[in-house]
């Protein structure tokens, strides 16, 4: 488990345990690469004194004497030293880059099955844009990280140990002129680390703001057109751009003054060696060779730390990142998975409501209750309606029974067990829903109502859109069952996308299946259709019907009538009627009876 107060580095090192040997690999070539990197600067040291020393060169004293011979073994160390370099080159940019994709990949996925495992309440308190910007663009800045970054910081290290390291052995009475710079940069670097964590963080929170804005924005473009409202959002969009922008002219404003200030603390050193180095060279106290070697090192470790800036920039936004995602990946699903296993082969659908109590949580601290000590129950194989006034608590029951919800106190039973007991995979593929909002995905007819159901044959198919009356629509679409449907199936009207759902219920056949308002934003003809195929389908099995139109429940078996989430009279339609209650009120109210005996 990764501790959200800790390192997003240290987190991302926890997450990756799959991935360490190749990092040390990568790591380990990314040095080697340095290191021959480094070997120009010294081959250039060994040339000039070859020319300079000549048979008191430093290739003499290990033996070569010859002037010929040397410089031979010099350009086959020069071969040598660049073939390495560019096999570690190659090596480490494989690497690097295939733990780039390969990282990237199953965090996505990692984020995207978490998500999905969270609770409704979760999604009801975020926006999609947040976390399509999460998912989207936070990993893809880590991606980018391990792709360049981390590889530029380890060689930058790698550049300071060998050229520090180098220094003090070859002319350790200057060596510390050239050092002493050295922890003013890391100072400096690690101030400016904690200086820019905060105005990236507020970068990469501002994305998520803009995204969801967009993402909102697009979903509602019918809206925004009818109302003429583009001119509008162009200036919403550009208020929230325009902050994204500010926010992250904040942290460039900081991030671009580092390499400045670096080159003039590096020059410091440059100069150190350059003059004093260069009285050690006149007195004959330092090889000339050497010399050269140090002034051409001076200016190969300057030239990586000029580009500091662009890498801690690159390393900031990325940690920024790293942490949104494992944030997200450490928030904890409030629905608790249960054990107990019942195949749906063995359900018979018998639903008990025992004494429910639930409230919604609200930011304010408000918690008002839904459901007041709801008790019902529904017997295997009939059909329950469930009616009331707007906010009477219809569909939070049905939220409870799906268990996008769990209750604050009292039970919901499936035929006797206790539903938070059961898997979640079993209770919910017991249950067919057909929603007032019918989404469809992307995709074909076909597609849509194999949604759940991804190996039914195309006689199943067809099957279940007779049955459903969507059958007839189908072959007359351009591509018929493989006609696309448009994102959210904006190509087909209400009641095409009602009957595709009621096809998509129908294939997974469930011993439980729920109606919320499926009729209710449908035409007359449409709604007898839908009517005809509710009542095929209800045959068999457990039926709840959410409706305001209570003439589309009149035959159930039991009516439940629900007030300000109490439940406050159930029996059949004529019950009910010669009761003269609640539901006697809203029979009148629809059937026109009110207004004829207020005429007369």
């Amino acid at each position: 488990m990764n501790q959200p107060n800790q390192h997003p580095l240290i987190r991302l090192w926890r997450y990756a345990q799959g991935y360490r040997r190749p990092i040390i690999l990568a790591t380990i070539y990314s040095i080697l690469n340095k290191v021959f990197d480094l070997a120009p600067p010294l081959l250039i040291g060994v040339a000039v004194d070859i020319v300079v020393s000549r048979q008191d060169s430093m290739l003499a004293k290990l033996g070569f004497t010859d002037l010929t011979t040397q410089l031979w073994v010099l350009a086959g160390v020069t071969i040598a030293a660049w073939a390495l370099e560019s096999i570690f080159q190659y090596a480490y940019a494989v690497l690097w880059r295939n733990l780039a994709q390969a990282l990237q990949h199953e965090l996505r996925i990692d984020a995207y099955a978490h998500v999905q495992s969270l609770e409704m309440a979760y999604f009801e308190d975020r926006s999609t844009g947040g976390l399509m910007a999460i998912l989207n663009d936070d990993i893809n800045q880590l991606e980018r990280f391990l792709d360049i970054g981390a590889n530029e910081i380890l060689q930058l290290i790698t550049t300071i140990v060998v050229i520090g390291g180098m220094f003090v052995v070859l002319v350790p009475s200057v060596a510390w002129m050239t050092i002493l710079p050295m922890p003013i940069i890391i100072w400096g670097s690690i101030r400016f680390q904690k200086l820019l964590a905060p105005r990236y963080a507020a970068v990469r929170e501002q994305v998520g703001v803009l995204n969801s804005q967009l993402s909102n924005n697009l979903g509602g473009i019918a809206t925004i057109k009818s109302f003429t409202a583009e001119a509008y959002e162009v200036n919403r969009i550009a208020k929230e751009s325009n902050y994204y922008q500010e926010t992250n002219r904040r942290a460039i404003k900081l991030s671009s003054a580092f390499v400045p200030l670096i080159r003039m603390v590096i020059v410091i050193g440059f100069i150190a060696i350059m003059v004093f180095g260069g009285q050690m060279a006149l007195n004959g106290t330092l090889n000339v060779g050497v010399y050269s070697v140090l002034v051409f090192m001076t200016q190969r470790l300057l030239w990586p730390l000029t580009r500091l800036g662009d890498t801690l920039d690159l390393y900031q936004r990325a940690m920024a990142s790293t942490a949104r995602v494992l944030d997200l990946l450490d928030t904890q699903p409030q629905i608790i998975e249960g054990t107990t296993h019942l195949p749906v082969q063995q359900i018979r659908g018998e639903i008990t409501f025992d004494n429910v109590i639930f409230e919604y949580s609200n930011s304010n601290g408000n918690r008002p209750s839904v459901l007041s000590g709801l008790s019902l129950h529904i017997p295997a194989g009939e059909t329950a309606a469930i009616v009331g006034a707007t906010g009477a608590g219809k569909s939070t029951v049905i939220k409870l029974l799906l268990r996008f919800y769990d209750v604050k106190s009292g039970h919901v039973c499936l035929d006797g067990h206790d539903i938070r007991e059961l898997r979640l995979a079993d209770l919910r593929g017991a249950i067919g829903l057909v929603s007032q909002d019918v989404f469809l995905f992307h995709g074909t007819v076909r597609e849509n109502i194999t949604y759940g159901t991804f190996d039914a044959t195309d006689e199943q198919i067809v099957r279940a859109a007779k049955i459903a009356e969507a059958h007839d629509f189908i072959i007359n679409l351009p591509q018929g069952y493989d006609t696309i449907v448009g994102e959210r199936g904006q190509k087909l009207s209400g009641g095409q996308r009602q009957r595709l759902s009621i096809a998509r219920a129908v294939l997974k056949d469930p011993p439980v299946l729920i109606l919320d308002e499926a009729t209710s934003s449908v035409d007359n003809e449409t709604e007898a259709a839908i009517q005809r195929s509710m009542e095929r389908i209800a045959v068999g099995r457990t039926t709840i019907v959410i409706a305001h139109r209570l003439s589309t429940v009149r035959n159930a078996h039991k009516i439940f009538v629900l007030d300000r989430g109490r439940l406050v009279e159930q029996g059949r339609h004529e019950t009910l009627i010669a009761a003269n209650g609640i539901y006697a009120s809203l029979w009148r109210v629809q059937t026109g009876e009110r207004i004829v005996s207020s005429r007369s």
